[in-house]
């Protein structure tokens, strides 16, 4: 249980990164979106896992495309632009682990087992 909530908390400050990211970017449908995908840990299906897996590591890409992006930016005008590069990776790195935390047999398991009851429920 209490690697199940360091998973979802992880995930949730993924999300909330992102969220924070398109936020300053002005994109409110995938701030609202961001905020929205860990709801997906309610439901205990396998499509949810997989889901939330895809959300992270599309995440990840999106930070990589902007620290690159932003790098390239930053010499084009003389700027440091290494701290903003680690800082970006860093979130990045995080993202791909909270990605990668829900990849478990655990949890894969968890998961599948909701299925079941469900599937023996209407019965």
């Amino acid at each position: 249980m209490v690697l199940f909530a360091l998973r979802f908390v992880l995930f949730f400050i993924a999300a909330a990164l992102s969220a924070a990211h398109f936020f300053r970017a002005g994109s409110y449908a995938m701030v609202a979106l961001s905020l929205a995908t860990p709801l997906l840990f309610f439901f205990k299906k396998p499509w949810s896992l997989v889901l939330l897996q895809l959300a992270a590591y599309g995440a990840t890409v999106n930070w990589l495309v902007v620290a690159l992006l932003l790098a390239q930016m930053r010499q084009q005008v003389g700027r440091p632009w290494t701290a903003a590069a680690i800082i970006l990776g860093s979130v990045a790195l995080l993202t791909l682990l909270s990605g990668l935390l829900l990849n478990s047999r655990a949890l894969r398991d968890r998961y599948k087992k909701g299925q079941h009851q469900t599937a023996t429920a209407l019965r």
